[in-house]
């Protein structure tokens, strides 16, 4: 018996809206009964979203937002899966799309270059420089070979980076190129960049997804960290080697996991063998934590969800 398709969908777009709450109701209703699963953002500045769902009803979801004057040329990226990979269907009212906190132009932002551009400007012996700006948990375990790798652990540390970066450089002078996962986060922080007096600004668009779906992995190096229950996912279907490194032993390995312990949850990398010694902690001392879930040696690792699937062992730790 077949199995049924799903869909994985990416997608963004920077629109005016008047009423973003009317819009949030409009998907519930529209998902109501369906086969999808989502983590949708929609705000006065537009809409972001991922979801999966089976096939006809992804489809259908695509047709319904095309038909949307506002929303009628907005792309979207498209992966084939075998389930849902988000936990519940999730849309939500947010102030802002990406959690900047700074006022940006975003008719000022950086030249957007197509995967295949963005390729051979790559490959250029004058490549400008390379800025992944995402966060440090997402480019440890993939990043296109040479590319710059701000420590930030949250969007907002973009800001104090990039004051750095131009005491660094010389920004009238240094051409940047920068990229994301799919490409919304570019788009705010090259607007930011060019306040700070960067004046060449190339971003990759579409992100890497869709770098991986029209030019496959030339350039690039491990996998793509993404923000559903699949954690990592190769951007094509030729291998590219792992990058990523152990929390505890430092070898090669591009697997995550949150730590056991329910009060740290921290994500981190981590081979077979260490998991095991740790029984799944990221630390000795988490090790001796009170309130610990039970071990599991799940491949692939799904996001714990604390309050859904742990409610018992948070109420009895000694479970």
């Amino acid at each position: 018996m077949n199995k049924p398709l799903y869909y994985v969908l990416a997608y963004y777009h920077f629109t005016p809206i008047s009423n973003p709450l009317t819009l949030v109701d409009e998907h519930k209703d529209f998902f109501h009964n369906r086969d999808i699963a989502s983590r949708i953002y929609i705000s006065e500045e537009g809409i972001n979203g991922q979801m999966s769902g089976l096939k006809s009803d992804v489809e259908a979801y695509m047709t319904w937002m095309h038909a949307k004057a506002e929303f009628s040329k907005m792309p979207f990226k498209i992966h084939a899966w075998h389930e849902n990979v988000f936990p519940r269907k999730t849309v939500k009212f947010r102030k802002q799309l990406v959690a900047l906190d700074e006022k940006v132009n975003l008719d000022e932002t950086g030249k957007h270059l197509t995967p295949k551009e963005w390729k051979e400007k790559l490959a250029s012996k004058n490549r400008p420089l390379l800025l992944d700006v995402r966060n440090e948990y997402e480019w440890e375990v993939g990043r296109f070979e040479g590319a710059e790798c701000p420590p930030c652990q949250t969007f907002r540390e973009f800001r104090n980076y990039a004051q750095t970066l131009k005491k660094v450089v010389n920004p009238e002078s240094t051409p940047v190129m920068m990229y994301c996962t799919g490409g919304i986060r570019c788009e705010p922080y090259s607007a930011y960049l060019r306040q700070q007096g960067f004046t060449e600004i190339y971003q990759l668009e579409g992100g890497i997804i869709n770098y991986g779906l029209q030019e496959g992995n030339d350039h690039w190096l491990g996998k793509l960290f993404v923000f559903d229950d699949r954690l990592t996912v190769p951007i094509n279907e030729d291998p590219s080697p792992a990058i990523g490194k152990c929390h505890h032993c430092r070898s090669q390995i591009e697997a995550y996991y949150n730590c056991s312990n329910m009060d740290c949850n921290h994500l981190f990398l981590c081979c077979p063998s260490c998991l095991k010694e740790y029984s799944g902690c990221c630390s000795k001392k988490c090790l001796e934590a009170p309130r610990l879930r039970p071990y599991q040696d799940q491949n692939p690792h799904k996001p714990f969800r604390k309050k859904i699937h742990y409610q018992q062992s948070m109420s009895n730790p000694n479970n």
